[in-house]
């Protein structure tokens, strides 16, 4: 998913990036970085949002499957065939939704570990590992330089942004959690 941003940075820690060039790829590379996350969250929006969909078609078969019993017991052919039409429906729509659900989870899966990955390996590049003369850290050290510390420009902004659309995500994955509770619930309780 990110190969072209890989590369790069395999070129930075690899040395393979002229010195007077690494500060301008290393801001390039935290752009594009940052573009990468919203990639990774919007892939785990929509594993949320299928997950929803999922919910409601099984609670439509559960729906379904109760009523052609109900229907079959006070012997109403065409109210149990209805129903079982629905059934049928809702079932295959969950079968679907459920590939769906495990294709998009891996997919997610996938593209945060590359990224993390890459942050990683970006957070070492930006520490000066590849550069020509970078050593080892000197004793004691246990963070990596800021952006002040290697001459780059305050990057605030972003950081905000990316802060927000954090927490933006965190309160979307709580209300996804929340409804999907609340639908259990309801099931369980045996409200439609």
């Amino acid at each position: 998913m990110f190969e072209s941003l890989k590369s790069t940075i395999e070129d930075l820690l690899g040395g393979r990036v002229h010195p007077g060039d690494r500060r301008a790829v290393i801001n390039d590379m935290k752009a594009a970085l940052a573009m990468a996350k919203l990639g990774v969250e919007d892939l785990e929006q929509g594993v949320a949002i299928t997950r929803r969909k999922l919910e409601g078609e099984r609670q439509g078969l559960e729906t379904s499957t109760r009523r052609k019993g109900l229907a079959a017991g006070i012997q109403d052919a065409e109210t149990e065939a209805l129903a079982a039409k629905f059934e049928t429906q809702h079932g295959e729509r969950a079968a679907v939704l459920e590939r769906k659900l495990e294709a998009q989870e891996a997919e997610a899966a996938l593209a945060r570990r590359d990224y993390d990955e890459m942050l990683t390996q970006l957070k070492a590049a930006s520490a000066g590992a590849g550069s020509v003369g970078a050593g080892a850290a000197p004793a004691g050290t246990t963070r990596a330089p800021s952006d002040a510390d290697l001459g780059l420009p305050d990057d605030a902004a972003l950081r905000g942004e990316l802060d927000s659309l954090s927490r933006a995500e965190a309160r979307s994955q709580k209300d996804a959690d929340a409804d999907a509770r609340l639908a259990e619930l309801k099931r369980r309780m045996g409200q439609p």
